[in-house]
């Protein structure tokens, strides 16, 4: 069987968006959102009590992240829920930490993970 790789040519869009998802992943508490955001859509409140920041540092980086056009509110009566802003997202951060295991193997035990 053989296996083919379509090699996209790195236009400044493609650098561009690059650049925003490696910001967005810069901060610990972005890359907990999105990783968290994978699973399921969610309310702001409940992912600052999952990832036991404050609502208003959650709601920055939120901001940040929709300013990368990583992810969506949707108005629910008063609140918003968000969610990842594209499907492909989900499956690419799941391949991102797979790679992750790869290059840095011994960085998650039992104890959770480092890397």
């Amino acid at each position: 069987m053989y296996s083919w790789r379509v090699t996209l040519t790195a236009s400044p869009t493609h650098t561009a968006a690059v650049a925003r998802l490696g910001h967005a992943l810069s901060d610990p508490t972005r890359a907990a959102i999105l990783l968290a955001l994978r699973e399921t859509p969610a309310y702001p409140s409940d992912l600052a009590d999952e990832l036991g920041v404050s609502r208003q540092l959650l709601s920055n980086h939120l901001a940040c992240l929709r300013g990368c056009g990583l992810v969506e509110g949707i108005p629910d009566g008063r609140r918003s829920r968000y969610h990842l802003a594209d499907p492909h997202l989900a499956p690419a951060l799941d391949e991102l930490m797979r790679v992750m295991l790869i290059v840095e193997p011994d960085c998650c035990d039992s104890d959770g993970c480092t890397c």
